[in-house]
């Protein structure tokens, strides 16, 4: 299966269903606490104004690919995408994800620049879709950080 043969679903928070709302912080949970051991308070109470993004198995209705798309205020002053998550990395699924979030900055907040806190490991991919860094590594909940913007 492809990036492409997934289906893309993007919802505000109220649209969210108990499910999908379920699935989506299960998923957020085992990549961000779990696996990468970082203990920290996921739901930040951001997810009630963002625009929640994933891309899903039709086959098996599982989640592949999850962003969420902040308005400016929110985490920084411009738009912001973060809780990137990619199931499979070198897919082009964590590619096909974050083109959407950029997509949804732009139309539903007319974003003419989007701000993200990338982890540095990860650091590569985002410069691939067009981020550059904008600032010095710090840490967030034990994991090594910098900011990136894309100018639009």
């Amino acid at each position: 299966m492809t990036p492409t043969d997934l289906a893309l679903s993007v919802k505000t928070f109220d649209q969210l269903t108990t499910a999908e709302l379920y699935a989506i912080l299960k998923l957020r949970s085992e990549v961000f606490v779990v696996e990468q051991t970082s203990i920290y308070n996921d739901p930040d109470d951001k997810d009630q104004v963002a625009h929640h993004a994933w891309l899903t198995d039709p086959a098996t209705g599982t989640i592949c690919a999850y962003l969420r798309v902040l308005p400016a205020g929110v985490s920084f002053e411009q738009v912001s995408i973060g809780r990137v998550i990619a199931t499979e990395r070198g897919t082009g699924l964590g590619k096909r994800i974050m083109q959407a979030g950029i997509a949804i900055a732009q139309e539903k907040y007319q974003a003419s620049s989007i701000k993200i806190a990338a982890q540095t490991h990860a650091q590569g991919f985002y410069a691939k879709v067009g981020f550059a860094p904008d600032g010095d590594v710090f840490e967030l909940d034990g994991i090594a950080h910098v900011e990136m913007v894309l100018s639009l």
